[in-house]
């Protein structure tokens, strides 16, 4: 029986970028040159960067390319080098503001489709809210994207509680994306860091949530992680063991078990094996996994949702749950 399959997980670049109108100097400030046959380069500070299918910013494309990948529905959040944290907060602000008002027009084109997920400037937690209100209440957002840290800070540092309380209230969803990984000093050889060490990264950011106990203090909050959650899935076991003792303090610090608070969040499917699909499906749970495909930058051969489920061996229960009413939940919809 085929359902309708929500993929919470693509990316969008607007197809042209304002000129730098600020007072900074040096500002890593992006811009688009066209490339053949249907593409365009994106520049930040002059420099290559990324070189851009036109999926990335028209909702034509997207409409025609969805079915090949058994997808009915998207939702869409900007790639993830234009959440803009480096930069000065009120570059920040000019240039998120003008990605959410672009976005809103591609969702525009086609909202029983398409879903936005916003950006916000989180380097400033009032700054971030009321761009958080503003993407929920004006552009009718079902929620905003974030990424793994701030600067280097985890979000599960305290200083990020009131943006996540504030979320819980508007009922926003929150999706997390990994961003310049920790560790990249690290790596060996030409492979990008994105491919080594965004597991990591995002096992961080999820782990944030339970260790610094937001998630705790926000059950309702609905917040889903990129890549299976990354490493979270091999270090959960090792904090439920060490939450598990007699350590002083930390009935107070994690006031409930960490598996618990991790079977609250949800997770994306994006982690290109089936046995690790697999896991992630028995670790958190039938409930509380997504559909992603990192739409337009994974080709469909790497992630194509069904086949992925196929070789998982997932019943077509499950399968239904994780294409349709998890994600229904995940952005409201339910």
């Amino acid at each position: 029986m085929a359902h309708d399959c929500f993929d919470v997980h693509t990316h969008f670049v607007p197809a042209e970028f304002p000129p730098y109108l600020g007072l900074g100097q040096d500002v890593p400030w992006p811009s688009m040159v066209d490339a053949k046959p249907c593409h365009k380069t994106i520049l930040i500070s002059g420099k290559t960067y990324r070189t851009l299918a036109d999926g990335c910013w028209s909702a034509a494309r997207r409409i025609e390319e969805m079915p090949s990948m058994g997808v009915t529905h998207q939702a869409i959040s900007a790639m993830p080098e234009l959440m803009s944290y480096w930069l000065p907060l009120d570059d920040a602000k000019v240039l998120i503001r003008y990605i959410n008002d672009q976005l809103a027009l591609l969702i525009d084109e086609d909202r029983s489709r398409f879903f936005g997920m916003g950006g916000v400037p989180l380097q400033d937690v009032d700054t971030a809210i009321d761009e958080l209100r503003y993407v929920v209440e004006k552009l009718r957002f079902t929620g905003v994207q974030i990424a793994s840290h701030v600067n280097g800070v985890s979000i599960g540092d305290p200083r990020f509680e009131p943006f996540f309380a504030e979320a819980e209230r508007l009922g926003a969803s929150i999706f997390v994306h990994a961003l310049r990984p920790a560790g990249t000093e690290r790596l060996v050889g030409p492979l990008p860091p994105q491919a080594v060490a965004f597991p990591a990264d995002i096992g961080f950011a999820a782990a944030s949530m339970i260790t610094g106990g937001t998630g705790a203090k926000h059950p309702d909050l609905r917040i889903a992680f990129s890549h299976g959650g990354g490493a979270l899935l091999m270090a959960l076991p090792r904090v439920q063991e060490v939450w598990g003792s007699n350590i002083p303090g930390l009935e107070v610090a994690l006031t409930e078990a960490p598996i618990v608070t991790a079977r609250r969040f949800f997770y994306d499917h994006v982690v290109l094996n089936p046995a690790l699909l697999k896991l992630v499906v028995e670790t958190y749970g039938e409930t509380q996994v997504l559909v992603g495909s990192d739409y337009p930058f994974y080709p469909a051969r790497l992630v194509h949702p069904h086949a992925d489920f196929a070789a998982a061996g997932l019943s077509e229960e499950v399968v239904a749950l994780i294409t349709n009413a998890n994600p229904r939940r995940f952005l409201g919809l339910a």
